[in-house]
């Protein structure tokens, strides 16, 4: 691929969700635009911008990555799932389903990012303590739910019976506000 201006649009092709995609962009183009613009993968969120928020994190070849800090020529080749492949519709994986049962949401904006980095901190660390969540919710900002309920539901998915620490799972007390 032959690039010689920064406004020059150049071809991208990835695979997306267990499909073969492509779309045309310039060189400059950051990786959340393109899936939301380019691709209608809207499920991905820009919130910050400067990867801080952990709104637009999505898998490249299974790891968690905040797409707002790469560009999308940076994933030709690659692999990547965003939070519409987590499951095949009208499913939920388990963690959607934990996080619904446990009221892990309110207004939804972080919750892609937040399932994304659980799937590859559970893939991981598949018996992790409170702890180790809330460690890795560290990377992630929520202003609706206090983290409580999102800790509970990553827990539930990661080992339905008690944590491997033996301590008991956070209630889904709304109105305890945990900050991680």
């Amino acid at each position: 691929m032959k690039i010689t201006g920064s406004h020059e649009e150049i071809t991208v092709s990835f695979i997306l969700n267990g499909q073969t995609v492509s779309g045309r962009c310039t060189p400059r183009t950051h990786l959340a635009d393109f899936l939301r613009h380019q691709l209608h993968a809207t499920g991905t969120h820009v919130g910050c911008e400067h990867g801080i928020c952990g709104a637009c994190t999505i898998l490249v070849d299974g790891k968690a990555c905040r797409s707002c800090l790469l560009y999308a020529i940076q994933v030709e080749g690659r692999s990547l799932t965003t939070v519409e492949g987590l499951s095949a519709a009208p499913d939920l994986s388990p963690l959607q389903k934990a996080f619904k049962e446990h009221f892990a949401l309110q207004c939804g904006f972080c919750t892609p990012g937040i399932l994304m980095s659980a799937t590859d901190f559970l893939a991981a660390n598949p018996a992790p303590t409170e702890a180790e969540v809330r460690d890795m919710l560290g990377g992630h900002l929520c202003r609706c739910t206090g983290y409580t309920s999102i800790v509970a539901a990553i827990l539930a998915a990661a080992a339905p019976a008690a944590p491997s620490d033996g301590s008991e799972p956070p209630t889904d007390d709304h109105s305890q506000a945990a900050i991680v």
